[in-house]
């Protein structure tokens, strides 16, 4: 939800001041329309008419996280061109550069880390949540095509031994893959069990 506020001065400049204090915002990060221009009534007081304006704050959460993702890379070394989406309730980030697999990580944890941070820093003053999506060499798609193989490879497994098999542990996006992949299967059921960050979902035949 975009904030609006509405706040009144001697000057249109006092009440500008006034509404930027109360949003802690910078004047380049609101919108500001005059509603009432200030008028000196009779002798100077008697009628007097205050300035009043609105100021609506300008929705950037690109910017921000645009500052912490740029002190985070230069402190890791890396050199990192970021490249910036808003769709309605997800933010899409996008890095490119020369060495993408060390913000990867293994099997995408430290790209998982840099959107969870990413997330923190967006989310930090807002309404409502924003959703944070961080992206390299396409490596999300390619890590979802490899999970589905595996959910199907694990289903055929399962139905062929008749026992329960164990995946490794998982973050919630990537367990979701494997459920959804798996959830019309009529021969195996999933469930997840063990505590973040160590949870794991099973495959059983189903009953």
């Amino acid at each position: 939800m975009t904030k609006v506020i509405e706040t009144t001065g001697k000057t249109i400049e006092e009440a500008i001041q006034s509404g930027l204090k109360e949003l802690e915002k910078t004047r380049d990060q609101v919108e500001v329309k005059i509603l009432e221009i200030p008028t000196k009534g009779f002798l100077g007081f008697i009628g007097t008419k205050m300035a009043k304006v609105r100021l609506t704050v300008i929705d950037r959460p690109e910017e921000e996280v645009k500052v912490f993702l740029k002190d985070l890379f230069k402190g890791m070394e890396l050199e990192v061109q970021m490249e910036f989406e808003l769709s309605k309730d997800t933010l899409n980030i996008y890095l490119e550069g020369p060495n993408m697999g060390v913000i990867i990580g293994r099997r995408g944890q430290t790209l998982d880390a840099v959107q969870y941070l990413a997330s923190l820093v967006v989310n930090k003053n807002r309404d409502e949540y924003l959703k944070v999506f961080v992206d390299t060499e396409n490596y999300r798609k390619k890590r979802e095509e490899t999970l589905i193989r595996l959910a199907n490879k694990m289903a055929r497994k399962v139905k062929k031994i008749g026992k329960t098999i164990v995946l490794e542990p998982m973050n919630p996006y990537e367990r979701r893959i494997i459920h959804s992949t798996l959830q019309g299967n009529p021969f195996v059921q999933t469930y997840s069990e063990g505590e973040e960050p160590y949870r794991k979902i099973a495959i059983t035949v189903k009953k």
